[in-house]
């Protein structure tokens, strides 16, 4: 039973993979990473919030589009915090902040909302994966350069909907 005890009393704590990557260069992405968490997080919950608070002629097409966004928002911030943990360090607790205003927006102002966040994480993406490649760490390069793609596809497709005819 004491075995058992110390077993499940084992703590996340910083580890030194033997990856190529220096301790420093690793705690320095894992910052970075911490922080697009956090925004993709936020982003998340807003999103979600969106998703229940549309309302409008395009309720159907924006009800559905949202959900599929926070569904691929849910899977990237697994993404990000099982990289930070591959990194040696323990994942962060997203900040998550959520405007008091985003449940009362029209259609228009949620889309202009999101396009400003999705903006934000993908020149926060871009700006650490440079950072990440130049520190010759190619695998969380590749992860942002992959979750920036789907932002950037995101950004087209939000902008389609408020496009003035």
């Amino acid at each position: 039973m004491k075995h058992a005890a110390a077993v499940i009393a084992t703590k996340p704590h910083v580890e030194s993979p033997k990856s190529g990557i220096d301790h420093a260069t690793r705690k320095d992405i894992s910052g970075a990473l911490g922080d697009i968490l956090s925004s993709a997080y936020s982003l998340l919950v807003k999103t979600h919030v969106h998703h229940w608070n549309i309302v409008g002629p395009l309720f159907q097409q924006l009800h559905t589009m949202l959900e599929e966004q926070y569904e691929t928002l849910f899977k990237s911030t697994d993404l990000y915090a099982e990289r930070i943990r591959a990194l040696g360090f323990p994942a962060p607790i997203p900040h998550v902040s959520v405007e008091q205003e985003a449940r009362t927006m029209s259609a228009e102002q949620i889309v202009d909302d999101l396009l400003g966040d999705h903006e934000t994480c993908v020149r926060a993406m871009r700006d650490t994966a440079i950072e990440a490649e130049g520190m010759g760490d190619i695998v969380t390069h590749d992860l942002l350069v992959a979750q920036m793609a789907w932002h950037e596809k995101t950004l087209w497709m939000l902008r389609a909907v408020v496009a003035k005819a």
